[in-house]
């Protein structure tokens, strides 16, 4: 079924996506592939001891260097504290 099977997101059977590729491939997706369907892009875009941060490039989270905007913020632990 679903194309073959290529269609389905393996572990996230509600997951509905372009590219089904992205997910879980180490990159945060943002957009439909953030979500909790999508566990998150598969795990990507958990930022760990911040489960309520949401940013573009999560290992930019206490990576020792203050980065501004939504990095910067109570939910993401002032940059994991680096600001």
């Amino acid at each position: 079924g679903w194309d073959g099977g290529d269609c389905v997101v393996e572990g996230y059977p509600d997951c509905d996506v372009a590219d089904p590729s992205w997910i879980a491939d180490g990159f945060c997706d943002r957009g439909e592939y953030n979500t909790e369907e999508c566990g998150w892009d598969g795990g990507d875009c958990v930022v760990e001891g911040y489960p309520d941060c949401d940013v573009a490039d999560p290992s930019w989270i206490a990576d020792g260097f203050c980065d501004r905007g939504e990095y910067n913020t109570e939910e993401c632990g002032w940059d994991g504290g680096d600001c």
